[in-house]
């Protein structure tokens, strides 16, 4: 699995950013290139410590989601449509060229990260290494670019 930790991958997905516009349509999803931007940000945003997910859930769902856990960051493409926790829902209308610079700008912070060694706890999965956690931000822009087409 590529990892975001990785410069050459950085760069792939920057790329892959910059192909995008105003007009770029979904392949499935109910989101508009401008929220998927906005919408890819909030996992980086945990990671890099600028948000804190306030989710609570009970003892039933944190193990259900320590199965999947490894689903996270693995070569596995995720399914299409999957859900999603409710902080990370953009439904509002966003500015496109403002998101886009934004995901930029976290993706150079986040991938800087790679020396680091104490990262938050995920509100559902638990605790993640530097390695998953840069795979798992890689696998979640992927699956968001290429629902885009690019």
């Amino acid at each position: 699995m590529k990892s975001l930790f990785e410069t050459e991958t950085q760069q792939i997905i920057l790329n892959r950013i910059q192909n995008l516009n105003e007009t770029s349509q979904p392949n499935w999803g109910k989101m508009n290139v401008a929220q998927m931007l906005t919408h890819c940000q909030k996992p980086l945003e945990v990671a890099n410590g600028t948000l804190e997910l306030n989710t609570k859930i009970g003892f039933a769902k944190k193990l259900l989601f320590k199965l999947f856990k490894s689903a996270m960051y693995n070569d596995k493409p995720w399914q299409k449509n999957l859900g999603t926790v409710r902080e990370f829902i953009v439904t509002d209308a966003q500015e496109f060229t403002i998101q886009k610079e934004k995901l930029i700008q976290d993706i150079n912070e986040f991938s800087q990260l790679k020396e680091k060694t104490s990262w938050p706890t995920h509100p559902f999965f638990g605790d993640f290494t530097t390695e998953q956690w840069g795979k798992m931000q890689y696998k979640h822009l992927d699956h968001h670019l290429t629902q885009f087409g690019v």
